[in-house]
């Protein structure tokens, strides 16, 4: 079912509404010290009651605390419940499983660290964002680039590769960072 949203559509969204809240309530950290509901909007919505799925499209974007994803599109997988379905699929949904995302993905988080790449994917029950294609992490004036990023969401440590290996190989994970203003006045 397609939905977009609009305040009409709002009133006919009943079973997305039961879809999506059970699994928003009971949600991992989608950022550090992040436990509160995850809070998603796009342009549209499609709900798949069944497959307990729900695909976002259209400047989607997932907000937790001071964390958020967004992307072109955002599909959220939550957990089947087994023996719980009815005739529409609503009620047989858990909790958050995952949330792929699509196109134009960006990870920001309150600790002024940004992730932009071309997919990306948040694992609730590992508390992890990967994000693969051209990746660009950047905290400050530092800047990382690599084709893949696994960062996790409750120690902020990372990991990020790339395609190539060797001294001159071009798609190597590749970092430029600068030094603290703090470092240089307490070294004169």
């Amino acid at each position: 079912m397609k939905l977009p949203v609009t305040s009409a559509a709002a009133a006919l969204a009943f079973s997305a509404l039961a879809l999506c809240a059970a699994g928003a309530a009971q949600a991992q950290g989608l950022g550090p010290n992040s436990d509160g509901p995850v809070d998603i909007t796009a342009d549209e919505l499609e709900v798949q009651n069944k497959a307990c799925v729900s695909v976002w499209r259209g400047k989607a974007e997932a907000l937790q605390g001071q964390a958020r994803l967004r992307a072109d599109v955002l599909r959220a997988i939550f957990e089947t419940r087994p023996g719980a379905t009815s005739a529409t699929g609503t009620g047989a949904c858990g909790d958050l499983v995952r949330m792929e995302a699509e196109g134009n993905v960006y990870y920001v988080t309150s600790k002024d660290q940004r992730v932009r790449g071309d997919n990306g994917t948040y694992d609730a029950r590992n508390d992890t964002v990967t994000l693969t294609g051209d990746v660009v992490a950047v905290q400050g004036q530092n800047v990382l680039r690599g084709s893949r990023m696994v960062f996790n969401t409750n120690t902020g440590e990372g990991r990020m590769v790339g395609t190539s290996t060797g001294p001159n190989a071009k798609s190597r994970p590749r970092g430029v960072f600068y030094p603290s203003k703090k470092s240089e006045s307490a070294a004169r």
